[in-house]
């Protein structure tokens, strides 16, 4: 199974969901709700195959062969 995660392939483990590849990313631990567990923000979004995923579904969000994720850092201004 490989996806595709900011454009490099990726191969997920079984059973491998959004909040799992969030939290190896940012290195960070999150709640089941996807907020980080120290309490300070984020400033992720994440789109798989062009659509956004909301933070609340990222723990019951499977990874899946031939999807493309998008991992965007949010940015204040204009």
């Amino acid at each position: 199974m490989t996806t595709t995660v900011n454009g490099e392939a990726y191969v997920p483990r079984d059973g491998e969901t959004v909040l799992d590849l969030i939290a190896a990313r940012t290195g960070r631990p999150l709640g089941p709700d996807g907020r980080p567990l120290d309490g300070d923000r984020l400033g992720l979004a994440v789109a798989i195959d062009r659509a956004v995923v909301p933070r609340g579904s990222w723990a019951r969000t499977l990874l899946a062969d031939g999807q493309q994720i998008d991992i965007v850092t949010a940015v204040q201004g204009g």
